[in-house]
């Protein structure tokens, strides 16, 4: 691991792993002790988008691989670098039942790009590299070793283990020029442009290239909830808030390490013009023409290609013109949008509203904090209401829309942090439903002295819950509660900031605006206690009016 450039490893120690810990410690790799799997391996993963290097996530045997599975799926979906170590039944037991015994190799293999079990010592680093160079190499991905206890304890003379070299960074990967000069006369000549910045371009760290490519051609942009930050959402060329009109009527579309998925409505009308022509950018050759026919296909790193378009800009110095009608359509459509949502801020009764909370905590977080978003309304809205400034620093659900991942995210953000700009925060919004999933990672978080400020937007449910004087008609009714409670109802007002007093962290439970101040003050104001502010909102508060429902749903 140490030769592979591995820094941290997120896991839970216990028969057989518990010797491979204590050994990476021994020769400088941080482990992260988590209280869940599950937990870890989101960690790991998002490490791994964070930092461009694969992290690790080690479990044991059976169940604790299987709770893994949910993190190794999660960074398989999405793309990240990723590498499982799971501990496994002794050689020399299997197919009698040994302890934990589990086929894990096979389990794992739909989720990983590579999976193994090495059959001797001499093995292991040269399968480490290996499965490390598969999840950077093409596009980043999952790898799972299986090891076996009695390998794992097994002693080897040292000159009989083969040398292993560091795997070296990916190679950069540029598009076939003439394509790249045929992209570039087609957004030239384009109407109603527009860019869209998904995850993959942070990924790329391509931030300083897109922003000097849409600055110069004075391109309307739309980041994706991931890619946000790779150009300040503050950008005067930022159309987010009026994302739907942005799509609807964009005539020539850059898509720059974005998919045409659930999230980007799969390209068709009626979310896009049926004649819209696509100008697609991806590291991945089987991600070009899906779901939709791309007019140019630009198959390469998302860094890489957009500096091979500011060339052809160069040639030429063409400049969208800022007077062009689309942009008056579009600035037209934000005003409108921003009347709507002041009007929401504006709403300060109580119990609150999502947009006067989440507003008021983008007043008073750092604007280069590290934003965890996790939630249904609460990531949703969140999107729209929490700046970023600096890519890579809003972390949510992703591709795969996973819930629970909100600390193990935290965790390793600020670890990154901690890394590469220490006096940095990380704030973790999550609704109530989502702090549950993963809610007793915070004895990790302050353990481990994490500068992690955890905001829950409180609705008592799923979505929506009820308010206190139903639940308790429900409560009191005859009916069995498995038959009377509403699936989506979770407890009114539950206290969940009182988690923080097992460990020594900070709680606080708000109901208003000026307590939601305080405790956020209060909590920016020490970095190694960390906090949960539990802000008390309207069980029935929605999101504004859309143009569309969020979600494209087949008419069958």
């Amino acid at each position: 691991f140490l030769f592979q450039d591995v820094k941290y490893i997120f896991g839970v120690v216990g028969v057989p792993v518990v010797e491979i810990a204590v050994a990476a410690q021994e020769v400088g790799i941080k482990f992260i002790g988590m209280r869940n799997e599950q937990s870890a391996c989101y960690a790991a993963g998002i490490m791994g988008y964070l930092t461009r290097r694969t992290a690790v996530c080690l479990v044991v045997s059976g169940p604790g691989l299987l709770h893994a599975v949910g993190g190794m799926a999660n960074a398989h979906i999405n793309g990240w670098p990723l590498l499982v170590i799971g501990g496994s039944s002794d050689q020399d037991q299997e197919g009698m039942g040994g302890f934990q015994e589990f086929p894990q190799v096979e389990a794992c293999r739909l989720y990983t790009k590579y999976a193994c079990r090495p059959n001797s010592v001499q093995l292991i680093a040269f399968h480490v590299e290996k499965a490390v160079r598969q999840s950077l190499y093409g596009r980043p991905g999952v790898c799972y070793i299986d090891l076996p206890g009695s390998l794992i304890n097994q002693e080897v003379p040292l000159k009989s283990l083969k040398e292993v070299h560091r795997c070296p960074d990916p190679p950069q990967i540029f598009a076939d020029q003439r394509l790249v000069s045929k992209a570039f006369d087609l957004l030239k000549n384009s109407k109603q442009p527009l860019v869209i910045i998904g995850k993959g371009a942070a990924y790329s760290r391509a931030e300083e290239k897109i922003r000097t490519l849409v600055t110069r051609c004075n391109l309307p942009f739309l980041p994706t909830p991931m890619g946000k930050g790779v150009i300040p959402d503050n950008h005067p060329m930022c159309v987010a808030s009026a994302r739907s009109r942005a799509l609807l009527e964009a005539d020539v579309i850059l898509l720059l390490g974005a998919r045409l998925n659930w999230i980007l409505h799969f390209g068709k009308p009626p979310r896009f013009s049926p004649s819209v022509k696509i100008i697609q950018v991806d590291l991945m050759m089987e991600e070009l023409h899906n779901n939709v026919q791309a007019e140019v296909a630009l198959a390469g790193d998302v860094e890489a290609v957009t500096s091979q378009l500011l060339q052809e800009l160069d040639n030429c110095n063409w400049s969208f013109p800022a007077t062009a009608p689309w942009w008056e359509r579009l600035k037209t459509k934000i005003e409108e949008n921003a009347k709507v949502v002041q009007k929401m801020i504006s709403d300060n009764s109580l119990p609150l509203n999502y947009y006067i909370v989440l507003h008021k905590i983008n007043e008073l977080i750092p604007k280069d904090a590290v934003i965890i978003n996790e939630g249904s309304n609460t990531m949703d809205i969140g999107r729209t209401m929490l700046a970023n400034y600096l890519p890579r620093h809003r972390l949510d659900a992703g591709t795969f829309g996973t819930m629970g991942i909100g600390c193990g995210f935290a965790i390793s953000a600020a670890l990154w942090c901690q890394d590469t700009a220490p006096t940095k925060r990380v704030v973790c919004i999550q609704g109530d439903s989502a702090f549950g999933f993963s809610a007793f990672e915070m004895e990790t978080v302050i353990r481990y002295k994490l500068p992690v400020i955890v905001i829950i937007l409180n609705n008592n449910g799923i979505f929506s819950g009820v308010d206190k004087e139903t639940w308790d008609e429900l409560n009191n009714n005859e009916t069995h509660l498995g038959l009377s409670i509403p699936p989506t109802s979770l407890s009114p007002a539950a206290r969940y900031e009182g988690i923080t007093a097992m460990f020594g962290g900070r709680g606080y439970y708000v109901t208003t605006i000026p307590e939601l101040e305080l405790a956020i003050k209060e909590s920016l104001e020490t970095v190694h206690q960390p906090s949960v502010i539990n802000v008390i909102i309207n069980p029935y508060a929605q999101r504004k009016p859309q143009d569309f429902p969020w979600l494209t749903r087949s008419k069958m």
